[in-house]
This record gives C-alpha cells, structure tokens and sequence, in this order.
C-alpha cells in the first residue's frame, strides 16, 4: 500500500490508520513533514522517554481545546503518546470532528525508541 496515500488521502477502513516509526521517520525527512501532535502530559513529554523533535504536547485531556485548530491544519498529522493506546483516542476524537489525514504511531514512544 501506498505509505503517501493512505496518509494524504485514504480514508481509514479502521478505526486507527497505523503508521510505523520507520515510516515517520522518513516523512519527517521529506519536503513535507507531518505534525506530530504527542498527547502525553507534559511530565512525560520532558521526561526520560522524550519526545520526537518536532513534536508539539497537546496532552489528551486538552485536545478537546484544540480540535478546531488541528481539524483546519492543511498538513497530515501523525499522533504519538507512551504506547499508542491515547494516541488512538486522540485519533478517533479528531476523526469524529471531521479530520481525515491523521494517523497513530505504532508503539507509540516505546516504538519509536525501539
């Protein structure tokens, strides 16, 4: 499957559309980089785990707060947390507010550390 499609344009035949750390790893290389929207609390996204460089901490329970301005972004987000699972939910709330180009990593920061 097409890794640019179903980012950019598929629309998900599940819940969650997965996207392997690899494969974010190479978006964020590429002229066009995701957002990546990490939901964890602010502890954790400075803790010892860290966080993805470009990262931006909207933690779960803000994102509600938030939605309007993600919903509008022109870009593909990629949402990460610890291991994926309020990643997930921050995925479903945003599909459920009409967002289309949004993606989970799977794994979370333990796959990304992997």
């Amino acid at each position: 499957m097409n890794l640019l499609a179903r980012i950019f344009g598929r629309k998900p035949s599940n819940p969650e559309d997965w996207l392997e750390p690899a494969e974010l790893a190479a978006l964020l290389k590429s002229k066009a980089p995701p957002v990546v929207v990490d939901v964890r609390g602010p502890g954790e996204f400075t803790g010892p785990v860290g966080h993805i460089a470009s990262a931006r901490n909207i933690p779960l329970n803000q994102l509600p707060n938030h939605i309007a301005k993600l919903v509008a972004e022109p870009r593909a987000l990629v949402l990460v947390c610890h291991s994926d699972r309020r990643s997930a939910a921050a995925a479903k709330m945003l599909r459920r507010a009409g967002r289309t180009k949004v993606a989970v990593l799977r794994g979370g920061m333990l796959g990304w550390r992997g």
